[in-house]
């Protein structure tokens, strides 16, 4: 089964002392896809970016090393893989041998593309050679917009408004999006950010838009489409770009991008509360 009420989400877990491909549990994208109306061919590109702060194995010899470690999931792949999952699976390698770095990658590449049934990046970084920079989401913030709130959810798509009379260019930026596993309960924070060419999006009913998603439950992938979709519905722009940087849990984050280009790649950077 591979719905996400029978993943190890919210279970009482014992933790694996070994290797285990088999702990990966997927879950396919295609039913929350249906749900924003994205039958066939999908209106965006992009990837999921994970990062790992909490890996370990053994070398040859026994010894133990540390890394972390950045994937790569791309948007097409017919599923994502449940986090907890993903977690357990991880840890397995605490007490397995590897002769080199590469080895040990490439077995991470085949076993999560298996999973996602897509080719899955993988790359290990010796924690000090970590390149992913302490720099912010590029844009304009809107938190401060002096605004009156009493919706927190489901997302409201019709708050979303754009003047066709005004075409800009331009990059927005929020701190306040939050919304909940559908499983456990428990609060998933990111920073968003949201770039376009095309009519000018409305930033106060953008905001309240973002912060209807603060009682919603689901996952982050599922959350940054359904923006994706509602803001390409709403205010049709030519060009869009929706990326979320989430705050990690169990060592380990989750941040979707999704965009109208093709050759649009995640920015790798940070938020200070990563």
């Amino acid at each position: 089964m591979t719905s996400p009420e029978h993943s190890p989400l919210g279970q009482t877990t014992v933790f694996p002392h070994g290797y285990d491909a088999g702990l990966l549990f997927p879950i396919p994208r295609a039913p929350q896809r249906a749900s924003l109306a994205v039958p066939g061919r999908l209106p965006f590109h992009g990837e999921d970016l994970w990062t790992a702060f909490e890996l370990s194995w053994l070398d040859a010899r026994g010894k133990p090393l540390i890394g972390i470690a950045e994937f790569a999931v791309p948007a097409h792949s017919p599923c994502l893989i449940e986090s907890k999952s993903w977690k357990l699976y991880l840890n397995g390698f605490a007490s397995e041998r590897y002769a080199s770095v590469a080895e040990l990658a490439a077995v991470l590449r085949r076993d999560l593309s298996a999973a996602a049934g897509a080719k899955v990046e993988a790359t290990l970084y010796a924690p000090r050679q970590f390149p992913i920079a302490l720099a912010g989401l590029p844009g304009v913030c809107i938190d401060a917009l002096p605004i009156d709130i009493d919706c927190y959810g489901p997302p409201q798509p019709d708050f979303l408004a754009a003047d066709s009379d005004s075409a800009v260019t331009e990059c927005l930026v929020s701190h306040l999006l939050k919304s909940n596993c559908p499983v456990t309960g428990q609060p998933d924070w990111a920073s968003v950010q949201i770039a376009y060419s095309g009519p000018r999006i409305e930033h106060a009913g953008l905001l309240r838009y973002l912060i209807s998603y603060r009682q919603h439950s689901d996952f982050h992938e599922h959350c940054v489409e359904r923006i994706f979709c509602d803001v390409l519905s709403r205010c049709s722009p030519q060009r869009l770009s929706v990326y979320a940087r989430y705050t990690r849990r169990g060592g380990i984050d989750i941040n979707p991008f999704r965009s109208s280009d093709p050759l649009a790649r995640a920015p790798r950077l940070r938020e200070p509360r990563q």
